[in-house]
Parts: C-alpha cells; sequence; structure tokens
C-alpha cells in the first residue's frame, strides 16, 4: 500500500509542477494567437487589393530561373521549384495547425490541475482557495479553447487562399514552360 502511495505523490507532485508551464503556454498561446490574427487581417488586406506576396515571390523565382535554365533543363528545375514553393506554403499554415491541437490539451490541463487542487482545499474546508481554484479550472478551458476555435478559423481562410496560389503556381509555370519551349 505504501508504494502506491508513493506513486500517487510523485503524480501529484509532477501534476503540481506542470501548473505554472501550462499557464505560461496559454499565455504565450493566447499572444500568438493575437499576433497571428494581426498577420491574417494584413494578407486579408493585401489580397483584397490583389497582392499576393507567396505569388510575388515565386514570380520572381520563375523569371531569375528561366534566365539562368537552359532549356533542356527548364522543365525539371521548374518541376522542383514548384514542389519547394507548394511544400513552404503547407509549412506556413503547420503553426496555426499546432495550435488548434496544443490549445485544448493546455486547456483541459490547466483545468484538471487546479481541480485537483480544489478538491484538496474542499476536503480542508478552505472555501476561498478553492473558489480560487475552480475560477482557474474554467478560465484555463476557455482561453484554450478560444485559441483553438480562433486557430482553426484563420487555417480555413489560410488553406482556401493557399490553394488559390498553389492553383497560379501551377498556371505559372505551365505558361513559363510553353514559352520557354518556344524559345
Amino acid at each position: 500500500m505504501n508504494i502506491f502511495a508513493g506513486l500517487e505523490t510523485f503524480l501529484y507532485i509532477i501534476s503540481s509542477a506542470l501548473f505554472y508551464p501550462v499557464i505560461a503556454g496559454l499565455v504565450l498561446l493566447t499572444f500568438w494567437m493575437v499576433i497571428a490574427f494581426g498577420g491574417l487581417l494584413r494578407e486579408y488586406i493585401d489580397r483584397k487589393q490583389g497582392i499576393s506576396l507567396p505569388l510575388r515571390r515565386y514570380q520572381k523565382m520563375l523569371e531569375g530561373e528561366c534566365k539562368d535554365s537552359g532549356k533542356a533543363e527548364l522543365d525539371i528545375n521548374l518541376e522542383r521549384m514548384l514542389q519547394a514553393a507548394e511544400l513552404e506554403l503547407v509549412k506556413s499554415l503547420d503553426k496555426v495547425r499546432v495550435v488548434i491541437r496544443v490549445g485544448p490539451a493546455l486547456g483541459l490541463m490547466g483545468t484538471l490541475i487546479p481541480m485537483g487542487i480544489a478538491l484538496s482545499a474542499m476536503a480542508q474546508g478552505d472555501m476561498p482557495k478553492m473558489a480560487g481554484s475552480m475560477v482557474t479550472a474554467f478560465t484555463t478551458v476557455v482561453v484554450g479553447l478560444a485559441c483553438s476555435v480562433a486557430a482553426y478559423l484563420m487555417s480555413t481562410v489560410k488553406e482556401k487562399w493557399l490553394r488559390a496560389d498553389m492553383r497560379e503556381m501551377e498556371y505559372l509555370t505551365e505558361l513559363t514552360l510553353r514559352n520557354g519551349a518556344k524559345k
């Protein structure tokens, strides 16, 4: 029986030690989401004006490749460049997708850890401590879920833009190959 009590104490210590990193993670996640939303808003404004920065970068890369490559290896080089550009676009979504998954996990951890503290405080009759822990518990899950929902909405919008950019990149590549074959 002492072994189980020791294991329980060990797990309680680990859980308690994770409380502050979880809270810090949620705060950082919230700040990151605010910054990411600002970036999304900036990109929305640019796209409303017909400006796509990834597409402009790709056009410049195409122009440089056409000057540097010979006719024989142009199609292979353009295909490789297109695949690399598409991979970069997909990688840009990874940060947002991480928030979709990490937000609820941190929120749940931030809920369960203070709930244990609240139950312990209730057993000791310390109602103010219990109430404070319960407020923290519910606040963390709300913040984690809010970050996740916001990140999901952002990823939906960014995926739509990403698909449009990829379609345009493929079109520009085909156009460049056709023009390169005529020369």
